[in-house]
């Protein structure tokens, strides 16, 4: 990947936190971080990923978002200087969901573990 499109996502990342901080703050998002943006190659798009803390309001406040989304590039337009602003598409980030499974199975398996071990010495 190039450093020019490194350099514009971290950018969006930054200008789009700010954004919802200052100019989104009146409408109840609820506390949404962006984890991830990622451009494409001719800069035309921009996928910009978000954890929400309440997991039930998700797809509520995925909405939120896609209402305002015009208002939200053209926040971005006034704040960076690139030739074009990038078509912006939203995305739950689930990756703090697939952490907590997989960190709940490897619990399961050492409970299981810790169990077969105490029923075996319970044996002898």
């Amino acid at each position: 990947m190039s450093h020019r499109i490194d350099k514009v996502e971290h950018l969006i990342k930054e200008e789009i936190s700010l954004i919802f901080l200052h100019k989104l703050s009146h409408v109840d998002l609820g506390f949404i971080t962006i984890t991830n943006v990622r451009v494409s190659p001719d800069l035309k798009l921009a996928k910009i990923y978000l954890s929400v803390f309440e997991k039930e309001k998700r797809e509520l406040v995925l909405s939120k978002i896609e209402d305002k989304k015009g208002f939200i590039r053209s926040e971005l337009a006034h704040r960076i200087r690139i030739k074009f602003i990038p078509e912006l598409k939203f995305f739950i980030d689930d990756t703090l969901d697939y952490v907590e499974k997989i960190e709940g199975l490897i619990k399961k398996i050492h409970e299981n573990d810790d169990n077969k071990t105490n029923e075996g010495s319970s044996e002898s």
